[in-house]
């Protein structure tokens, strides 16, 4: 916004600083000064006036409160006391005021000057507006915008003769109601529209612009200068509905006090009088139905200096308060506190710790020492589930997992497919939609969405998900799972991940119990009805793997075998651990003999571990099972396991010989099983 120099200076008996030094000084302690331009023979600085100043700053009496505040120079406002009302009139006679929403229109103040002799202004006031940006039209007009530009307060100002019944009617618009502007604009109104109407039609747009069928022409004589205030947020909707910003707007969008309306029209009436000739007509035509007052508030001295940081002496408090326009009342005594008057034009003030901004940025944040805070460090509650949660996460994802996250809904259509019935879910009452009609049960069904929508592209999907899942219940049932899949026939790579994932958790009691559901089990089952083990520590089950039923699969779009686990994570944080039985590497080299055993199809691959373990004893560090086959060249009913032994002992070098005669009694061991053969090459 534009603010002139020269008229800057009028508010002042003293000198001014240069206006490159005047910019740099409000820069500092107020606003932003953009640019100095020099027109004419005056300077013109525009200052970019933050939104919470605009009630009072958008003025040159606002901009000049705080050069005074700044540079401690003594600021003298306008006088009023020339201003005489000719007792032969009333404005009462001439017009009357009615307000149909006071909320719209807090209050309305009007004077009416006779007898008025429009024409050109005086060349001062010409380039005063247009050192602003405002083009002069003529001295009635002129006085108006300029009294706005001073005061902060927009005025408009209408021919008293053209006002239908001699009635201001402030109303919304009916609908469809139509009104010319003064630059010839027409615009279609609606109810949403706060109007200036006179007895049959609207004058003005409230707060906007004024209507062309009451101007002011050469032909005037008696003008009814208008100065109110109406409510931001009308005036702001009803100028983006018609498109239409003016300097008037822009102020009654942010808000202004309407204790303002008073000493602006009286401005107006006394100018009108010098530069016009008129005769104001005694009294005011007022509509004020709630009165704003001034507000107090109790400022803490101790306070002030524990927030600021800086123990600013009190008689500088104060100084700098009374210097932005602030009543200072006498202290209570022996006690660190003063009561602050404020000003209803500063709309922006109303709590203490704006004051200690205020007198801050007069006093200058420059002069706050910068030093180191003190206070407790006070760590947070370890948060188990988090920490559990956070660790799972990690392993999975150094084991070549990706994590996903999927809606916390399903549909109909998984709830069928998956065997759940309607009245173990927990349905929502404004699903988004029917895909979304439940809150899901179970990790898995996102899980395979996400397979059948990516197989595609990838060669093989490793991913997992960790979140909630609903049941209903005797009492509805929330816990957190941690699922994952493998596409292909992956049994024991997924077994091998969650056996990382426990031994990583500290889980040492680890074990795999086979699950053989019922007919009844199977046909609602998700899990294939041979290929499914129950996931346990010591008695407790945790969880589930294994492969998906053919069932299930059936109804996506990808073709083959999909391997997954589903783990109650909430049971495995409750037994997990941090402490970990310490293993010290042998220094001593490790040997690896493979070994093949051909069984009947019945039989577990833990079976033959566990032979093997038993038999090998101490000597035997792991063993890896990294084949299994099933196909056309075996004899009948039977499959193929093939492990890697590796041997190691802690106190020495295993000799050939040794490690022989423990293969031999593990191949005797074997064999001793029905239908057990140890395959030879």
């Amino acid at each position: 916004m534009n603010f002139s120099y020269k008229w800057l200076q009028s508010f002042f008996k003293q000198k001014l600083p240069a206006p490159k030094t005047l910019a740099e000084l409000l820069t500092l302690h107020f606003a932003e000064v953009e640019e100095i331009k020099k027109q004419g023979g005056d300077y013109v600085l525009s200052i970019d006036v933050r939104p919470n100043r605009a009630g009072d700053c958008f003025s040159h009496q606002g901009i000049a409160r705080e050069i005074s505040a700044i540079t401690g120079l003594s600021l003298s406002e306008p006088s009023l006391k020339a201003l005489k009302e000719d007792k032969k009139i009333k404005a009462k006679d001439f017009v009357s005021v009615e307000v149909k929403d006071k909320n719209a229109c807090p209050r309305y103040t009007a004077r009416v000057v006779k007898d008025v002799k429009v024409g050109q202004s005086p060349k001062w006031l010409k380039e005063r507006l247009r050192s602003c940006g405002l083009r002069p039209i003529n001295n009635i007009v002129d006085i108006a915008n300029f009294v706005m530009l001073e005061t902060g307060q927009p005025l408009h100002a209408f021919d008293a003769e053209k006002l239908e019944d001699g009635k201001i009617i402030v109303r919304y618009a009916r609908n469809k109601e139509k009104i010319v502007t003064l630059d010839e604009q027409k615009f279609d109104l609606d109810s949403d529209i706060l109007v200036i109407a006179d007895g049959r039609k609207p004058v003005a747009i409230a707060g906007i612009k004024g209507g062309k069928l009451p101007e002011i022409s050469s032909k005037t004589k008696i003008v009814v200068l208008e100065s109110a205030n109406f409510s931001s947020q009308v005036i702001r909707r009803s100028s983006k509905e018609i498109n239409l910003k003016t300097d008037a707007s822009i102020r009654f969008e942010h808000g202004i006090d309407p204790n303002l309306t008073e000493s602006s029209v009286n401005l107006a009436a006394l100018l009108v009088q010098k530069l016009a000739g008129g005769k104001t007509a005694s009294g005011m035509v007022d509509f004020y139905p709630k009165k704003v007052f001034p507000k107090i508030i109790r400022l803490d001295i101790n306070y002030f200096w524990s927030l600021l940081g800086l123990a600013v002496p009190e008689k500088e408090i104060r100084k700098i308060l009374e210097k932005l326009g602030f009543r200072v009342k006498a202290k209570k005594p022996k006690k660190m506190t003063i009561d602050v008057e404020i000003p209803t034009r500063r709309v922006d003030i109303s709590i203490p710790e704006d004051l200690i901004e205020e007198v801050g940025r007069i006093y200058g944040y420059d002069k706050i020492k910068a030093v180191f805070p003190q206070s407790l460090l006070v760590p947070p509650e370890r948060n188990l589930n988090i920490f559990w949660q956070d660790m799972a996460k990690d392993i999975l994802k150094e084991s070549g997992f990706t994590e996903v996250y999927n809606y916390s809904f399903f549909g109909e259509k998984e709830a069928r497919v998956l065997g759940y019935e309607a009245r173990n879910l927990v349905e929502l009452e404004n699903p988004l939609s029917q895909e979304q009609k439940y809150l899901r049960a179970s990790l898995i069904p996102g899980l395979l969405k996400n397979l059948d929508k990516n197989f595609r592209h990838f060669p093989e999907i490793r991913i997992f998900e960790m979140g909630r899942i609903f049941k209903k219940a005797k009492a509805d049932e929330e816990k957190t799972m941690l699922s994952g899949l493998i596409s292909g026939e992956r049994f024991y790579q997924i077994k091998g991940t969650v056996d990382l994932l426990f031994s990583k958790l500290g889980i040492s009691s680890l074990w795999y119990d086979d699950y053989r559901p019922t007919p009844e089990e199977s046909r609602k089952s998700f899990w294939h009805p041979q290929k499914c083990a129950e996931i346990k520590v010591g008695e407790v089950e945790v969880g589930f793997l294994g492969e998906v039923s053919p069932r299930i699969l059936g109804n996506f779009d990808f073709k083959g075998k999909v391997t997954l686990f589903d783990i109650d994570f909430e049971k495995l944080s409750r037994i997990s651990s941090e402490e970990h039985e310490y293993r010290p590497i042998s220094k001593f080299p490790s040997a690896i003999r493979d070994i093949a055993v051909l069984v009947p199809r019945t039989v577990r691959a833990e079976d033959v571990l566990n032979s093997i373990e038993i038999t090998g004893g101490k000597i035997i560090r792991d063993i890896d099972l990294f084949d299994i086959y099933e196909g056309e060249e075996l004899p009948q009913g039977k499959k193929n396991f093939a492990f890697h032994i590796i041997f190691q002992a802690e106190d020495r070098t295993l000799s050939s010989e040794e490690i022989d005669e423990i293969q031999n009694k593990i191949i005797k061991a074997l064999e001793s099983r029905p239908g057990w053969q140890v395959r030879k090459k």
